[in-house]
């Protein structure tokens, strides 16, 4: 996860185990189109573009969807280098006031860099895109599963 704010980069790699990295993440809206782009330093990694407020989506299916459990690995290594954590964490988004939802076409380019290597994982189609506008809550996670400790 690439970020502007060193705060929330330590906080949510240290909780969550989310891993985190200072960048430059932008998202626009350029008339009826949203573009989003990652800069690391001066050069661009990643660029997307998706109808804006194209076609509604069901408030509740979105929301059921919100609501669901979230799971992250979070590795965390020993000064050796062997994990030292080692945990499938669960989390959910809480106090969600979903405002609007909406879907439509969409686009994605990754590019490659040495340190943000998000092109590593190629994109061979978009097969949906979905943009909302809601408030909400990350909650604190729960260990569903550490591996260490099996």
């Amino acid at each position: 996860m690439y970020l502007d704010d060193e705060g929330p980069i330590a906080g949510g790699r240290e909780l969550w185990g989310f891993p985190k990295k200072l960048a430059k993440p932008r998202i626009e809206v350029e008339s009826d189109v949203l573009v989003g782009s990652l800069h690391y330093g001066s050069v661009l990694c990643a660029s997307a573009t998706m109808g804006y407020k194209h076609r509604k989506v069901d408030h509740d299916t979105v929301l059921k969807s919100m609501a669901a459990p979230n799971f992250i690995l979070k590795i965390i290594p020993h000064v050796d280098g062997s994990p030292r954590i080692c945990e499938l964490v669960r989390f959910h988004l809480e106090d969600i006031t979903l405002k609007e939802a909406w879907t439509g076409p969409a686009a994605l380019g990754l590019f490659p860099h040495a340190l943000c290597d998000v092109a590593r994982l190629p994109v061979r189609e978009v097969v949906s895109a979905l943009h909302y506008k809601a408030d909400l809550t990350l909650g604190l996670g729960s260990v569903a599963f550490d591996y260490i400790a099996k």
